[in-house]
């Protein structure tokens, strides 16, 4: 696990294209990631919120994963999402990743239960450690509690960090609060801390964090990666205003099926569309809308 390990910097959490019958799009898929590889990101994070993973079953998600190696991607730059709400889930798709040779698993909390003591997220993420076993595994949590209904306290990471600090190397706060963030960053020096959204990104470097990995890192890597590696210059802001006006205009509609329309319109492959229930695809109207919203920052579609 070289190369990609430990992760920093700007990390697409990948989309997931479907076929007609809404199976996943193996060769797509790779040819996705390859592309993002090529941009310059700084890894993957496949099989996230943004790659509709709770919509994917554990050998769909594994498909996928053997797909990528099979196109010659390098695992080391891989961060699978491999939380489920079903423990053995947990332990089977961290298991493949782990053999695969990814660099790390992105894990969610138990996302269902809602009330769950913070001895019980506990539990969740040191349970799978303890099966798993294997000195390699390094674990990045996903804190996402708009979405999961629970997240990581700072007592939780703290507690985890004391319990596996070779296992438990990192956080994506996806809390949509910067507070938060930057208490992570504040309270976990080493830890790395990574913003949910590259509306912080600035934000998170300039306070000592690892960079972002962020849905519009799919669409517009290349302006975010710049920010990246211009941090620290005198420009840093005026490109933090840049990529922030984009992403908010992404935001305002629902993030997975506009990014998927933006791919589609950019591609010029129509089946980039495709979402698997309970999302919707955005009708030509609100495609054609977020297109002119998009043309009006200079984003161009065109394939």
């Amino acid at each position: 696990m070289t190369g990609f390990e430990p992760f920093a910097g700007v990390l697409p959490p990948v989309v997931t294209p479907f076929d007609e019958d809404l199976a996943p799009d193996r060769a797509a898929f790779a040819a996705h990631c390859r592309r993002l590889l090529e941009q310059g990101a700084d890894g993957l994070a496949v099989f996230g919120t943004t790659g509709e993973a709770n919509s994917l079953s554990a050998d769909e998600r594994m498909a996928l994963l053997d797909a990528l190696a099979e196109d010659g991607i390098d695992a080391a730059a891989l961060m699978p999402g491999t939380g489920c709400c079903a423990l053995p889930d947990t332990v089977r798709l961290t298991r493949h990743a782990l053999d695969a040779g990814c660099g790390g698993v992105l894990t969610l909390p138990p996302f269902y239960y809602k009330g769950v003591s913070d001895d019980g997220v506990f539990a969740s993420i040191a349970e799978p450690i303890e099966r798993i076993g294997d000195a390699r595994l390094r674990v990045y949590l996903y804190h996402i509690p708009p979405m999961a209904g629970v997240g990581f306290s700072l007592d939780v990471v703290g507690r985890l960090i004391e319990a596996y600090p070779q296992t438990v190397v990192g956080l994506k706060d996806s809390s949509g609060d910067w507070s938060n963030t930057g208490a992570l960053i504040r309270a976990f020096p080493g830890f790395a801390v990574f913003s949910g959204s590259e509306v912080f990104l600035l934000a998170n470097l300039r306070a000592g964090g690892a960079g972002c990995i962020t849905a519009t890192g799919n669409v517009n890597l290349a302006n975010i990666r710049s920010l990246y590696a211009r941090w620290r210059t005198l420009e840093a802001d005026a490109l933090q205003a840049e990529i922030t006006a984009l992403r908010e205009t992404v935001q305002a509609r629902p993030m997975i099926p506009a990014l998927k329309a933006i791919l589609a319109a950019h591609t010029g492959a129509p089946g980039w569309a495709r979402v698997r229930p309970p999302l919707a695809a955005l009708d030509a109207a609100a495609a054609a809308a977020l297109a002119g919203a998009l043309a009006a920052h200079g984003f161009a579609l065109a394939a």
